[in-house]
């Protein structure tokens, strides 16, 4: 026993590799617990890219360093009938459609074993996806992560929805979602979100529930400026997630023939998860390159001239934008692509709502490579500032530990 204090960190994914938003912060959130925690962490995964079980076991080896690993597969993933059952459960129960995709019968078994065998100090919760198995930690201190306020996100989502039925039952949850968000909010003893305002919009909803604001954060380190072509556009994020899908849905109808019109021709790049028949469909109808999967996204976001992030429906604070900045690249955005960021519009990002506007704005970073330098520069600097993990981890770890009494030593 090394003396430090325990922590039990309940995760509802593998947070390795670390290529996606969430996977990211929770892998450098566990990362820095490390250094003052004694760790284990029970984690579901999905199956996602093919993965086969020594991939699973692989990844889960490679958090060996920061803590001891369990892994555990989500129960609906290989069943239809389950995942239509929990679709139905939540109708007919009223309760939030996640709540019952992570019911694990496995799970929950091996969770109460080791909180009967274990002395653990403090329970982290990586979504509130997770707090159904509240009841199983014999009042150990707990703190729930908010990555987004899920609540708000839905709705935004349903006013994207087209078809009636999918704009009704994405309501539904997000009315289930806020109730969860009120009810279980003010039963822990610290609720983490990733901005300021995601706090404000929590808080609004519970005002005696306790918060403390750990913002997304990037490896300055691992980001940095390179040397690349310079040329062209690009965007970082699987086509898996709606939000991603919607943006660029939204680019290429409305943003990309605005370009064109204006005589810019620059090359396009979505760099993250996409079915094949996507990348030939979106390369043949409008000319994009839609990457797939790829290992590494530094030297696609290092070719490119200029970044974009053309969301409409999101939360939280945006990771793809952090690892542009921390790259010193100049970044055109939705308000709603850059929420919850300290993004100064014509400091450190161009912010445009409107699909001409935001056209006419990547087409200034293309054909001014003064502005383009002055923006990149700015971001670099803010991204060192604010939002390196090492700055972001220090308060974060010292609150954790006075929610046990103990002083970081």
């Amino acid at each position: 026993m090394s003396g430090r204090p325990r922590l039990l960190f309940l995760c509802q994914t593998l947070p390795y590799p670390p290529d996606g938003g969430v996977q990211i912060r929770t892998y450098n959130v566990l990362r820095l617990l490390a250094k003052a925690f004694d760790v284990e962490a029970l984690c579901f995964f999905r199956w996602k890219g093919g993965a086969v079980q020594r991939d699973v076991e692989k990844n889960a080896a490679a958090l060996g360093d920061l803590a001891d690993v369990e892994v555990f597969p989500i129960p609906q993933e290989h069943s239809r009938t389950r995942y239509l059952w929990d679709h139905l459960r939540s109708l007919l129960t009223r309760r939030v459609y996640t709540n019952y995709v992570y019911d694990s019968k496995d799970y929950a078994e091996r969770l109460e074993r080791r909180v009967n065998e274990a002395s653990f100090d403090l329970v982290h919760f990586d979504s509130l996806d997770l707090i159904g198995y509240l009841p199983l930690l014999r009042g150990l201190p707990t703190v729930c992560v908010h990555h987004n306020v899920e609540s708000m996100l839905l709705r935004r989502r349903a006013k994207a929805e087209r078809a009636a039925w999918r704009k009704a039952y994405v309501s539904y949850q997000a009315s289930l979602t806020q109730r969860q968000e009120r009810e279980w909010c003010g039963r822990v003893n610290l609720n983490v979100t990733v901005s300021e305002e995601d706090r404000q919009a929590l808080q609004s909803q519970v005002p005696e529930g306790r918060f403390m604001v750990v913002p997304n954060g990037v490896d300055v380190g691992r980001f940095e400026p390179a040397v690349g072509r310079d040329e062209g556009l690009v965007f970082v994020g699987g086509n898996t997630w709606f939000p991603n899908r919607d943006a660029l849905d939204y680019f290429c109808g409305s943003i990309l023939p605005l370009m064109r019109e204006s005589g810019v021709g620059a090359p396009v790049r979505w760099v993250g998860r996409a079915s094949e028949s996507e990348r030939e469909e979106y390369g043949r109808r409008y000319g994009i390159e839609l990457t797939g999967y790829v290992d590494d996204i530094r030297p696609y976001v290092g070719d490119a001239a200029c970044y974009i992030v053309p969301l409409r429906v999101g939360g939280g604070t945006r990771l793809k934008i952090l690892d542009a900045w921390a790259m010193g690249k100049a970044v055109v955005s939705t308000s709603i692509g850059c929420e919850g960021l300290a993004a100064r519009d014509g400091e450190n990002i161009l912010v445009r709502d409107a699909p001409r506007e935001f056209a006419d704005a990547v087409g200034a970073v293309l054909s001014d490579g003064a502005l383009r330098r002055r923006l990149g520069a700015n971001a670099r600097k803010t991204a060192e500032s604010l939002y390196s993990w090492e700055v972001i981890g220090k308060p974060m770890i010292e609150r954790y530990l006075a929610l046990i009494g103990r002083d970081r030593e």
